[in-house]
């Protein structure tokens, strides 16, 4: 977690101090998005550093709590990438960000490159990591996928917006704290286990029913996700 960390506050400082800011001469790189809201752009100054570590930090280990089925966090993460391929285009174009009215940030065209090359790596991998899996990413993979899907939310300025793109990797950790601060202030668990990918298993889903059903609502969440451009 340290290094995580200290990985992330470089991200975080680099982003606040030297990149490009965006081209309306409004905003700024400690300004924030909100989903659904046009005018609600609230500047956050230097909290902006601590914010953007914990959405790098965050990311990183939601990945690596879901990569507990085969194929899970790789489909997961593909469906991500693709929303954020198309977010990052958009956000590079001049045209189509004054159209949609969203920030225009026109160094994010090269990062629609990486997006793309991140959904082309997942459905190889995916390829190999379906069940039953021959292949296994482990920390290493998991944790080095959700930074890179941090990072890039931090630079595309869409930050809030994983919250619903991600909203599995969201529902993972989240089952992790209420089962966590459940047993240890009443002594009971709410799920009958946690990562709750892993609840749906000791309920009698099959393995592979999980997998899908998660993907399907991550295919839902990306399609969420890419409505806000329009609902605001």
């Amino acid at each position: 977690m340290a290094v995580e960390a200290l990985g992330a506050l470089a991200i975080a400082f680099y982003m606040y101090h030297f990149a490009e800011p965006p081209s309306d001469g409004i905003t700024t790189n400690s300004t924030l998005f909100f989903p659904f809201f046009k005018y609600l752009r609230p500047d956050i100054g230097w909290l902006f550093i601590p914010f953007a570590m914990i959405v790098i930090v965050g990311a990183a280990n939601a990945v690596n709590l879901t990569d507990g089925l085969d194929g899970l966090a790789i489909g997961c993460t593909t469906f991500v990438a693709v929303a954020y391929t198309i977010l990052a285009y958009v956000t590079s174009h001049a045209k189509i960000s004054a159209y949609l009215g969203i920030v225009h940030l026109p160094q994010s065209g090269e990062l629609t490159v990486f997006c793309a090359a991140l959904v082309g790596a997942s459905l190889g991998f995916l390829w190999y990591n379906c069940h039953p899996a021959r292949v296994f990413m482990g920390d290493t993979g998991a944790l080095a996928i959700g930074g890179s899907l941090g990072t890039i939310a931090v630079f595309t300025k869409n930050e809030l917006l994983l919250i619903i793109i991600g909203g599995i990797f969201v529902m993972e950790v989240v089952s992790v704290i209420i089962q966590v601060v459940s047993f240890k202030t009443r002594g009971k668990r709410v799920f009958k286990r946690t990562p709750i990918h892993h609840h749906f298993e000791l309920m009698g889903w099959a393995e592979s029913k999980i997998v899908v059903r998660f993907w399907i609502v991550s295919a839902i969440l990306l399609l969420v996700a890419l409505s806000t451009l329009k609902l605001r």
